[in-house]
């Protein structure tokens, strides 16, 4: 909770289900948001909850809504869900039983947003309209989405979504296997970009630690248990995305345009998948198996919607003065111009090492060597479409997963788990607050969020802000130490 207030965000989404645990973990949440000077709100997953159950859902809010941690918008208490479009709302906030400020993920036309204070947007990335990867006859982008769902308000506040990825790629070791891509790519920083023109009084990113999605942008160390997902997150850190995002938070809170006044420090980030698209991994991945697929959301072999992402690295620059960037992909070299502020580049993938280095002047002010290799070698056997984020200069600390965090992995390979050590690079850069951008205390009216998730059976999560202009971060159920 503390890296993600020095980010600026002001508030966790607690995505929960109906588990037996939740209570206990809901106390876990609150009492450590209280202790880091943090908020939180209550999500409720109507992939576990009845949307005619309004009882219960409504008894829940009255327990919470008055510690001190719980995040208040208008004087109200702030309530979220994912779907649920069928509640009952008036009979909601009657068995509150007190004032709600209530924005849930309804869809814009399946519900009354007359009755909502505000909705939330959860599709973050390009789909097809169908929970699926865009295709050549039906692409609707994330644009798309604020348009409709402002559309659908009408005037009332709207919680747009912010994203870096999306993958997921469980088979049959677990019930609930699903295997697609959302091609996300470099949307990160232009998400962000379009967030500054949006006048959009909320944020949502999505996710804190949704591992099971691959939209993480918390630290793989946190305290987790293991739900599958570690075949493809191990040694795949994402923290430098919370960084290179703050300028970027920081500017959205204070309701400016550009992020260019909150650098104060040279930074590269970098991404990337660690295999080209042509490899081939049937021979030993997982999802090659046959999987109870009720959901129509498994496919076996390569994820669906592949064919839409890039053998492409990633590049963003963000500059204190102009100056030269250089970017090494295997055999290939590439330099750009880089103007003070915000520069995005993308250079084609080349198999081999990754070297990212800032000049000025012809001599070097910053060059690493990131610690992930492209290869053509299928990791754990698997392939793995989640992506690798790194950062120039790189953190002090290093990110990995903690031995609860990877308690299921050799459930979901197929080769000895040598072969993931062997492979997967070293371990990666947590998000910290390096001096690389600003970090001072927002005084305007500004909200940010984020999403917290547990592991349930469900594996939907999602993130948040701070009074007239906020960030939050969402997140799955899995919250015993947000701390």
């Amino acid at each position: 909770m503390r890296l993600a207030r020095r980010a600026g965000i002001d508030a966790f989404a607690l995505n929960i289900g109906t588990d037996a645990f939740t209570d206990t973990q809901l106390d876990y949440a609150y009492a450590s948001a209280a202790t880091n000077h943090m908020k939180v709100f209550l999500s409720f997953d109507f992939n576990s909850w009845n949307p005619s159950d309004f009882s219960s859902v409504g008894t829940k809010i009255a327990k919470y809504a008055n510690h001190s941690a719980q995040l208040s918008v208008d004087d109200k208490v702030f309530v979220s869900t994912f779907i649920g479009d069928a509640l009952n709302v008036a009979d909601l906030r009657a068995k509150a039983g007190v004032p709600i400020f209530f924005a849930p993920n309804f869809s814009p036309g399946s519900s009354n947003f007359q009755e909502l204070d505000a909705a939330f947007n959860w599709m973050g990335w390009p789909n097809n309209g169908a929970n699926k990867a865009p295709s050549s006859s039906a692409n609707f982008t994330v644009r798309d989405g604020d348009v409709a769902y402002m559309n659908a308000l009408a005037g009332k506040d709207y919680v747009a979504p912010a994203s870096p990825w999306f993958f997921t790629h469980y088979g049959p070791e677990v019930p609930y296997s699903k295997n697609w891509v959302f091609p996300a790519e470099g949307q990160w920083v232009q998400r962000w970009q379009d967030l500054l023109g949006l006048e959009t009084r909320f944020v949502e990113i999505v996710s804190w630690n949704d591992y099971g999605e691959s939209h993480y942008v918390g630290p793989l160390s946190s305290q987790h248990t293991d739900d599958g997902n570690s075949k493809w997150t191990n040694d795949m850190p994402h923290g430098a995305w919370l960084t290179l995002a703050t300028p970027f938070i920081r500017a959205f809170r204070a309701g400016a345009t550009s992020p260019a006044k909150y650098i104060n420090r040279d930074l590269i980030v970098y991404w990337y998948r660690p295999n080209p698209l042509s490899l081939n991994c049937d021979a030993t991945d997982t999802t090659m198996l046959d999987a109870f697929n009720s959901s129509g959301e498994y496919f076996h072999g390569k994820p669906n919607g592949w064919e839409t992402e890039t053998d492409t690295i990633f590049v963003t620059a963000l500059l204190k003065s102009p100056g030269n960037i250089t970017v090494v992909s295997g055999n290939g070299t590439f330099q750009f111009n880089a103007v003070q502020g915000v520069n995005a580049f993308t250079v084609p993938m080349g198999v081999g090492s990754q070297i990212f280095g800032l000049w000025r002047g012809g001599k070097v002010v910053l060059q690493e060597t990131s610690p992930m290799n492209v290869t053509e070698i299928c990791a754990c056997g698997n392939y793995n479409f989640n992506a690798y984020v790194g950062r120039v200069p790189s953190s002090r600390e290093k990110d990995q997963l903690q031995p609860a965090g990877t308690a299921l992995l050799t459930n979901g390979i197929r080769v000895p788990p040598a072969q993931c050590v062997a492979v997967t690079g070293s371990a990666g850069e947590v998000g910290d607050d390096d001096g690389s951008v600003s970090f001072s205390e927002s005084t305007s009216e500004t909200f940010a969020s984020s999403e917290s998730t547990s592991e349930s059976s469900t594996n939907q999560k999602r993130a948040w802000g701070s009074p007239s202009r906020w960030e939050w971060i969402r997140g799955w159920r899995d919250f015993v130490d947000l701390g």
